[in-house]
C-alpha cells in the first residue's frame, strides 16, 4: 500500500519530465526557425536583391500606304557594347580607367575614337552598372568587319544587333508620317517593377507618334543577377519581347506625290479627300522635311536648322495652319441663305464694290458684274454679292451654317497638332480685340476674310459635305 508521500514523489517527478520535454519542443522549433526557416528567408532576400529586372523593347510595325508601298520601316544596325563586369577593379574610379583604356584600344583596331567622355563612363557605372554600355552605334560594314577580326583582343566588347527606322519615301508626306526617338520606358509596367529600360524608339510627330503604342509592340523581360558589388555574373530572358503590328494607311502614295509636286517651292497645302468615307488620300504641306535626317539620332544642329527656318518646314499648314478661307467660304454664306428660306433666284445688282457707311470692299470684276442670281454670283465668285447677302441673313444664321460644317472645331483626324480655326462672333471679339462685332466684320466674313480663320482640311471636309451630304470625319 502506497503512502501519500511515495505518491507526492512520482508527481514531483512526472512534473520534472513534463517541463525537460517541453523545454526540448521549444528548442526543437527554435532551431527549426534559426536552421530551416531563416536560411530559407534569407536565402530568398539574397536571391531577389541579386536580381535585377530589365523592361527590353520590342521591334516597331513598319507603315505602309493604302497600295502596300513602304512608308516607314525598319533596318539592321550594329553597336559594340561594353561590359562592364569584364573591367572591375578594387574602386570605381580604377574600374573607369579600365574601361576608357580598352574603349580607346577598340577605337584604334576600328578606327574610329569613341565620343563618349570620362563623366559619361562614371554616370554609367553609378546608375547603370549591370547594364551593358553603348559604345559604337549604328556601325558601318567596315567598322564592324575590323572589330571581329581583332575581337579576340578586346575581351569584355561584343557586337549587338538593334534596328534603326527608315523612310524610303524621303521628304514624300515628311510632316504626315513624323520620325521617331529613343525614349526609355516607364517605370512601371503592370504590377512589376523594372530596375533599368531598354531605349525604345517612339514617335516623335505625326503618324509615329499618334499610333506610336500600337506600332511599339510588347515589351518583353529579362533578369540579370549580380554580384555583390552590382555587376553582372548572368543574365537570362523572362519574356521575348515582341514586334509591333504593321499600319496601313489611307494615303495614296502616288496622288500624294503629284501634290507635293505641284507644291514644290510655295507655301502651302493640299488636302485630297475620299468624300464617302473621309479616308484621307493626299494630306500635303510644303515646304516639307526629310524625316530620315531625324535618325538614327536627331542632331541638335539639324533640329535647330528646322525649327528656326523662316518657311517653317516642320509646320503641317494642311492641319495645323489656319488661315482665311476667301472665296472658298462663299458656298458655305450661300447654304446659310438657302436654309434660312431665300430664293434661289434672289438677285442683287454689283456695280464693282460694295458699300456700308465708310467700309467698301470691291470685285474682282472693277466695273462689276451687273445683276446675278446665287449661281452666277458662285460661279464668278462676286464678293459684293455674297457682302449683301450676309448682311441680309445676318450673323447668327451665318455662324450656325458655319459650325454645321465643323468649322471652328478640330476635324478628328487621327493626327497630332490639329488646330480647331476661329468662327468669330461679338464674343470672341470682344475677349480677343476689346471691341464690337460691327456690320463690316459680317461682310468680310460671308466672302471668307476678315477673322474667319480654317484648316485646308477643314475646307476639304466642306467640299465633300456639298458633294455628298455628309460631314465625315477625316480618317488615314
Amino acid at each position: 500500500m502506497r503512502t501519500e508521500g511515495s505518491m507526492f514523489s512520482d508527481l514531483a517527478c512526472l512534473g520534472t519530465i513534463a517541463v525537460f520535454v517541453a523545454g526540448f519542443l521549444l528548442l526543437a522549433l527554435e532551431l527549426k526557425e534559426v536552421q530551416i526557416d531563416s536560411v530559407a528567408r534569407l536565402s530568398y532576400d539574397g536571391d531577389k536583391q541579386s536580381v535585377r529586372r530589365v523592361q527590353t523593347a520590342g521591334g516597331r510595325g513598319a507603315i505602309y500606304d493604302r497600295r502596300g508601298r513602304m512608308l516607314a520601316g525598319n533596318r539592321r544596325s550594329l553597336s559594340i557594347v561594353c561590359d562592364p563586369a569584364s573591367f572591375q577593379q578594387r574602386t570605381w574610379e580604377a574600374t573607369k580607367d579600365a574601361m576608357l583604356r580598352a574603349i580607346a584600344a577598340v577605337g584604334a583596331t576600328i578606327g574610329c575614337p569613341a565620343t563618349l567622355g570620362t563623366e559619361e563612363i562614371r554616370r554609367h557605372i553609378k546608375l547603370e552598372l549591370a547594364m551593358p554600355l553603348t559604345v559604337w552605334r549604328d556601325l558601318g560594314a567596315a567598322e564592324c568587319e575590323r572589330f571581329l577580326e581583332q575581337d579576340f583582343r578586346h575581351p569584355g566588347f561584343r557586337l549587338e544587333e538593334t534596328e534603326e527606322r527608315i523612310y524610303p519615301q524621303g521628304e514624300l508626306a515628311g510632316q504626315l508620317i513624323g520620325y521617331v526617338g529613343r525614349d526609355r520606358g516607364s517605370a512601371d509596367a503592370g504590377d512589376v517593377k523594372f530596375n533599368f529600360f531598354d531605349r525604345e524608339l517612339r514617335g516623335r510627330e505625326g503618324i509615329e507618334r499618334y499610333y506610336d503604342s500600337f506600332l511599339r509592340g510588347m515589351s518583353g523581360e529579362a533578369q540579370l543577377t549580380v554580384d555583390a558589388r552590382g555587376f553582372t555574373v548572368r543574365e537570362a530572358t523572362i519574356t521575348a519581347a515582341r514586334r509591333g503590328p504593321d499600319l496601313a494607311l489611307t494615303l495614296d502614295t502616288e496622288i500624294q506625290r503629284a501634290a507635293e509636286t505641284e507644291l514644290r517651292g510655295l507655301k502651302g497645302a493640299c488636302v485630297v479627300l475620299d468624300p464617302r468615307d473621309g479616308s484621307v488620300l493626299a494630306l500635303a504641306s510644303s515646304p516639307t522635311f526629310d524625316p530620315g535626317r531625324m535618325v538614327p539620332v536627331l542632331r541638335s544642329d539639324v533640329y535647330a536648322a528646322l525649327r528656326d527656318d523662316p518657311d517653317q518646314p516642320l509646320l503641317n499648314r494642311a492641319i495645323g495652319g489656319a488661315y482665311a478661307p476667301g472665296s472658298t467660304f462663299k458656298p458655305v454664306t450661300a447654304i446659310a441663305a438657302l436654309e434660312l428660306g431665300v430664293p434661289e433666284d434672289l438677285k442683287y445688282d454689283c456695280t464693282g464694290v460694295w458699300e456700308y457707311g465708310a467700309f467698301r470692299l470691291r470685285c474682282s470684276r472693277h466695273w462689276g458684274h451687273g445683276e446675278l442670281d446665287v449661281r452666277h454670283a458662285l460661279k464668278d465668285s462676286c464678293n459684293p454679292f455674297f457682302c449683301q447677302l450676309g448682311t441680309d441673313i445676318g450673323t447668327n444664321a451665318l455662324l450656325t451654317t458655319a459650325r454645321a460644317f465643323g468649322l471652328g472645331a478640330r476635324t478628328g483626324i487621327d493626327l497630332a497638332g490639329e488646330v480647331s480655326g476661329v468662327v468669330p462672333d461679338d464674343d470672341w471679339k470682344r475677349r480677343t480685340y476689346g471691341e464690337r462685332w460691327y456690320p463690316g466684320d459680317l461682310a468680310q466674313m460671308s466672302i471668307g476674310q476678315g477673322m474667319l480663320l480654317a484648316t485646308p482640311l477643314q475646307m476639304a471636309r466642306i467640299a465633300a459635305a456639298i458633294g455628298t451630304g455628309y460631314l465625315v470625319t477625316p480618317h488615314l
